[in-house]
């Protein structure tokens, strides 16, 4: 009998990934066919990000993949000048929370934004970000 293969596709998100393996691993492939997702509950309705593969409310594992898509309202952002161990190179970075109406996403401002020029309540949309060493992320660009 064969020995069942780990999967370790989630080691591919972030800069630095803490675990490679999840019931949410199909998450990297569709970062990497350039989609942001979330999960719903089909069952209770409810939305999750990060995707979840259980919903917390009506504990139900009959969950579907849906898009981060259109563009989303930011809610709040700081800038970091301190990180925890394996993000100092990337200091300082700005971290962000977006409002799609139905789901609210949580992550970074793109790099390539000044931060004097971010507003709370500005349009900006989630985008699939490609790391060093094939790395994967998504962050906020303005619309």
């Amino acid at each position: 009998m064969g020995k069942k293969q780990e999967d370790v596709r989630f080691g591919k998100f972030g800069t630095v990934s803490f675990t490679k393996t999840t019931k949410v691993n199909d998450f990297v492939d569709y970062l990497e066919s350039g989609k942001v997702m979330y999960t719903h509950c089909k069952k209770c309705g409810a939305n999750f990000f990060p995707p979840r593969a259980d919903c917390e409310g009506c504990l139900s594992s009959d969950m579907e993949w849906k898009e981060v898509s259109g563009t989303g309202k930011l809610v709040s952002y700081s800038q970091l000048k301190y990180a925890p161990v394996g993000f100092d190179n990337d200091l300082p970075y700005s971290i962000a929370m977006l409002d799609y109406g139905d789901i609210q996403v949580f992550g970074r401002l793109d790099s390539a934004l000044d931060i004097k020029d971010v507003e709370v309540g500005m349009e900006m949309t989630t985008a699939v970000n490609t790391l060093a060493e094939g790395q994967f992320n998504y962050v906020f660009k303005k619309a």
